[in-house]
């Protein structure tokens, strides 16, 4: 199945699991050419042979084309929880005019499916994992398994949210991070998907917020979605344009150029200021341009798992 059409279908992604596929498999080719070289065959359910190990599981055809011994990893018990988390609110719907392809998604749809080419890989690893989903509600909670059942219920839930399209929903951001974390009892990596924008409350709740996911010595990643060319270096041209929150409504007449100047100095110190409070509550700041592609988020996780267990 070709990627690319099947993104530019009409109504969002049709089959999420194999697109998912497809951007691991991407990935794992390029990763040869990296210095996580060798890596890529743990993702295949393989590890590196020791010495002393018995040599019925050796994978010969593997060792053809590496010229490494490797064996095949069978029935592995769960060694890892995984909980994923989906701001769902009308801000991460931006761009309006992009559509599912994948040259032009829009935040939600790329955080949708970055999700799950994590779930993807933690399926491989049959590790379990748990999806939340938040806008002004918390609409949709499961918690880490790892079952193939499980698996396809959380990709339903994140095709659902890509085509959704909530209309003036605001970003209850801080309330429903404070809520997760309270859910979430054993041990687990947390990615956070979000684009950081919300109306109701000042940032030192959220800060707040995030902090408290670190509870039970959760490792947290943060992935802050947006559009750099739009949302950050605000790269418009310079005719009369309304400019409208799709949260509240609010809207604005004028130039891009009036503003630009003014309006980029706001957003990186924000930025700055987010990466700074990350620091200090040691949880992973990692930016997610749409326009960036996937590498960035799948090799954040293949750091991360190394480190957490």
């Amino acid at each position: 199945m070709d990627l690319q059409q099947e993104l530019n279908k009409t109504g969002g992604f049709k089959n999420l699991e194999l697109l998912a596929k497809q951007v691991v498999e991407g990935f794992i080719a390029g990763m040869h050419k990296s210095p996580f070289h060798g890596f890529s065959a743990e993702f295949a359910e393989h590890k590196i042979y020791n010495p002393g190990e018995s040599t019925k599981h050796i994978d010969w055809k593997l060792y053809a084309k590496t010229d490494r011994l490797y064996t095949k990893r069978y029935d592995e018990e769960t060694n890892l929880r995984c909980h994923i988390i989906l701001d769902n609110s009308s801000s991460m719907h931006y761009p309006e005019s992009a559509g599912t392809s994948i040259d032009h998604l829009n935040k939600v749809a790329f955080s949708a499916l970055a999700s799950a080419s994590l779930m993807h890989i933690l399926k491989k690893q049959r590790d379990a994992v748990g999806l939340s989903i938040y806008s002004d509600n918390y609409d949709f909670y499961s918690p880490e398994k790892g079952s193939e059942r499980h698996h396809q219920m959380l990709l339903h839930k994140l095709s659902d949210a890509v085509v959704s399209k909530p209309e003036t929903k605001t970003t209850e951001t801080y309330r429903y991070l404070h809520q997760i974390a309270e859910k979430i009892h054993r041990r687990s990596l947390i990615f956070v998907f979000t684009d950081m924008f919300q109306t109701s409350e000042d940032d030192e709740k959220l800060f707040e917020a995030l902090r408290h996911l670190k509870h039970n010595k959760h490792e947290v990643v943060l992935f802050h979605v947006f559009d750099k060319e739009k949302e950050l270096s605000f790269d418009f041209d310079n005719r009369p344009k309304r400019f409208i929150d799709v949260e509240t409504g609010d809207h604005i007449n004028l130039y891009a150029d009036n503003v630009k100047t003014t309006y980029e100095k706001a957003v990186k110190e924000y930025f700055t200021d987010l990466k700074l409070r990350c620091g200090q509550y040691r949880i992973k700041y990692v930016e997610a341009d749409i326009k960036a592609g996937f590498n960035n988020i799948l090799t954040t996780y293949m750091i991360e798992r190394q480190k957490f267990i």
